[in-house]
């Protein structure tokens, strides 16, 4: 039926008429035979072309899809019974708008260029086309297409990571100069607390300044602590990898929260499915990021609610689900949530599920967030099995434990 199709085809007929017209030497026998062997060429040159990963179009200046490989016709959604009549333009607008132009102008030169399909599903390919010469008169042209999703998902991811760096170099730096003139006050007050202090005067003339020294001590100290904390948590740190049970980390981190999760009347409630969640995680760095995701879940809570987390494992990963009953995230904020210094809270500093994702990456894992505004939000934390995740040490950077 697919040789009828073809021969019946106006612009394949005359082609075909001139190669018989050259052969009309030959009796019947050699004819059919010759016939044979060109069809099993034929065969074999569309079983490579399949074979291919990447796609392969021949269309002519209307657009038509003369062929297409089985890559082709899968990228961008055209089904093989459609080739000789299926029109690129319609097929498929996204690319269609990056070739208009051979429409318009058959001696186009080659090009080469990145395009985002929407349709048969949401990916980017890279683009090159060059035309056919293919001895007569009509024109054609080959378009190859690579599907690239995956490469250009990794460099984003990169560009984010060295992103990500630059603003953790710059905080350290910023933190370290607003260190040292807390450094310099401290041990001026203390040099102010040690004269009053052999003052011979009466107690109560130096009672109110001591007071106000004093103060200013205790507060200089708490922003120390708090710079060291933040550089602490933002100073990226290679992983000291060891087997670690989550739900021991877990319980470690409610135990410090136990007091803010009463006082804000959050009832949490902690369950381990199937399997030991076990993970080849730095237990510190592992606290950390656990206390940021509960922190986040009890800070969407303004009247009481409720914190829900559950461990599970399959043949591949252990997960961590963290669900609240809180204010949840609006669509447009989930896609920036790991922004640096973007921020949904009052007072928020935009760091916490940036620090969240570094982790997750250095530990080869994944986050995922689900939220529906007014309802609750759920993260997902997805960690390789151990015996998954040792092949995988030397690609994030991250150490096993000595």
């Amino acid at each position: 039926m697919k040789a009828e199709k073809q021969s019946s085809a106006p612009r394949r007929s005359s082609s075909i008429e001139r190669i018989l017209g050259r052969l009309d030497d030959l009796d019947s026998t050699n004819l059919a035979i010759l016939v044979q062997r060109l069809a099993r060429e034929r065969g074999l040159l569309e079983t490579v072309f399949d074979a291919v990963e990447e796609g392969i179009l021949v269309i002519d200046a209307t657009g038509t899809v003369d062929y297409a490989n089985r890559a082709g016709a899968s990228l961008i959604g055209l089904n093989p019974k459609d080739i000789g009549s299926a029109v690129l333009w319609k097929l498929v607008p996204d690319l269609a708008r990056s070739l208009d132009f051979l429409r318009e102008d058959g001696l186009a030169p080659n090009i080469a260029r990145d395009v985002e399909l929407f349709y048969p599903e949401h990916r980017w390919v890279r683009l090159q086309i060059s035309r056919l010469l293919l001895g007569d008169d009509a024109v054609r042209f080959g378009v190859i297409i690579r599907d690239i999703t995956d490469e250009r998902q990794n460099t984003e991811a990169m560009i984010e990571s060295e992103r990500i760096n630059s603003i953790f170099t710059l905080a350290a730096s910023v933190a370290h100069e607003i260190g040292n003139p807390l450094n310099s006050m401290k041990i001026h007050l203390e040099l102010m607390r040690r004269k009053l202090a052999k003052l011979d005067v009466p107690e109560e003339k130096t009672k109110s300044l001591k007071k106000s020294v004093e103060i200013c001590l205790d507060e200089i100290g708490r922003l120390d602590d708090i710079l060291k904390n933040f550089l602490g948590a933002i100073r990226p740190q290679k992983p000291i990898l060891g087997k670690t049970n989550l739900m021991e980390i877990v319980f470690d981190v409610l135990a410090v929260q136990k007091a803010e999760l009463e006082k804000r009347n959050i009832r949490c409630s902690v369950k381990q499915g199937k399997g030991l969640p076990i993970v080849l995680g730095d237990a510190s760095q592992l606290k950390q990021l656990i206390f940021n995701v509960s922190k986040n879940a009890m800070e969407a809570m303004q009247d009481g609610g409720a914190i829900d987390i559950v461990s599970d494992v399959d043949d591949a990963f252990v997960y961590l689900r963290v669900r609240d009953t809180g204010c949840g995230i609006e669509r447009d904020a989930i896609s920036r949530i790991y922004e640096p210094f973007f921020t949904t809270k009052d007072g928020g500093h935009g760091l916490g599920m940036m620090i969240v994702m570094r982790i997750m990456r250095e530990h080869g894992g994944q986050v995922g967030i689900d939220s529906t505004p007014g309802e609750g939000t759920l993260v997902t934390l997805q960690f390789p099995r151990p015996d998954r995740r040792t092949p995988m040490l030397s690609t994030f950077g991250a150490q096993p434990a000595q």
